[in-house]
């Protein structure tokens, strides 16, 4: 029996050690390593090489779907399962740019999951049934990388002049840059530009 060496990543440690244990159960099926942010996930991945790498979308320091993104750079053996409490269509956009091979809402039973990890090992894509309308009316993210980048610092609670100074930027240019994330989102306000594009997943 061919056994799949599984890298599971999320930052809640209860959660985590329970996908663990319950995976762990499957005799096909073995955890091979566990992290809590992607960056820490990358780093093991490369350390261990597993089969699929199971990842939370919502991680401190690096994303999972930033992690799905490098390790496809640097280790495309291994496939990328993403796991997210909720399917904001901009993550799943994100997720099908990514190229990762499955989708999966963390309600799925374990016996999903499982089923999931053996077709993605197996070279099959996987997408939650429940977001299955969702991926046929995604709307592009209509921000440049670098308002994204503005619009993120934003919404931790940069004003424009630390913006400008973090990005290299004038403060003009930031300014300039929040006029038109507001306009392109028609959004009332700079808080309400960050809370529609964290809500469709683009920051």
């Amino acid at each position: 029996m061919i056994v799949i060496r599984v890298l599971l990543a999320e930052d809640q440690h209860v959660i985590r050690g329970a996908l663990a244990a319950l995976l762990n159960l499957e005799a096909d099926l073995e955890v091979v390593a566990e992290a809590s942010d992607g960056a820490e996930a990358v780093d093991r991945a490369l350390a261990l090489r597993p089969d699929v790498a199971v990842m939370d979308i919502d991680m401190p320091r690096k994303d999972g779907l930033a992690a799905a993104a490098e390790l496809r750079a640097r280790l495309p053996a291994c496939k990328a399962l993403m796991l997210t409490a909720h399917g904001k269509p901009g993550h799943l956009r994100r997720a099908l740019d990514a190229k990762v091979q499955g989708f999966l809402l963390k309600t799925a039973p374990p016996e999903e999951l499982a089923a999931a990890i053996r077709r993605v090992a197996s070279g099959e894509r996987v997408l939650d049934p429940s977001l299955a309308v969702t991926a046929w009316d995604l709307s592009d993210n209509p921000l440049t990388p670098r308002e994204r980048d503005v619009l993120a610092l934003a919404a931790g609670g940069a004003e424009p002049d630390e913006i400008a100074t973090r990005l290299h930027l004038s403060p003009g240019t930031v300014r300039n840059n929040l006029t038109a994330i507001i306009t392109k989102l028609n959004a009332r306000g700079r808080t309400d530009a960050v809370r529609i594009a964290a809500e469709s997943g683009w920051i």
